[in-house]
């Protein structure tokens, strides 16, 4: 499990934080992931690629699982 501190801001966009965390190699690549439904925030499918991920939640995708504090 990977923990993604939120430093100056109350929220990250979903294609940003897979982008940030090294699960993704570049920003395309992750909102083409996100687009086809293979990612899941707080045990949910999410497709929108600029989801704000706020403190507490949990994004998913294959192996890879980010918890944001």
């Amino acid at each position: 499990m990977i923990e993604f501190k939120l430093k100056d801001s109350s929220h990250v966009d979903l294609c940003d934080l897979l982008k940030i965390t090294g699960i993704m190699q570049t920003g395309a690549e992750a909102k083409h992931l996100i687009a086809t439904g293979v990612v899941k925030v707080d045990g949910e499918i999410e497709t929108r690629k600029r989801a704000k991920i706020r403190h507490g939640q949990v994004v998913e995708y294959l192996q890879h699982i980010i918890k944001v504090i």
